[in-house]
């Protein structure tokens, strides 16, 4: 499956979600569900272009911050 340009999808409609971790400032990313496809972007920067990947990418990426693939980064 390709990804689209995200210049090319209405994100009007997005249902913006963010950790409870992120104690409740703008240090977070935010994800939400646009089709097929999950875009993610800076919690500081609403207005700037999210990024899109696969929920197969998401899903990856999940299951090695859950296994601890990623401690290191904090």
């Amino acid at each position: 499956m390709s990804k689209p340009n995200p210049a090319d999808l209405d994100f009007s409609d997005a249902v913006w979600e963010k950790s409870p971790f992120s104690d409740g400032g703008n240090d977070c990313v935010e994800f939400a569900a646009i089709g097929s496809f999950i875009a993610v972007r800076d919690s500081k920067n609403p207005e700037q272009a999210p990024l899109v990947y696969t929920r197969g990418e998401i899903r990856a990426m999940i299951l090695g911050a859950k296994a601890g693939v990623f401690d290191h980064l904090v």
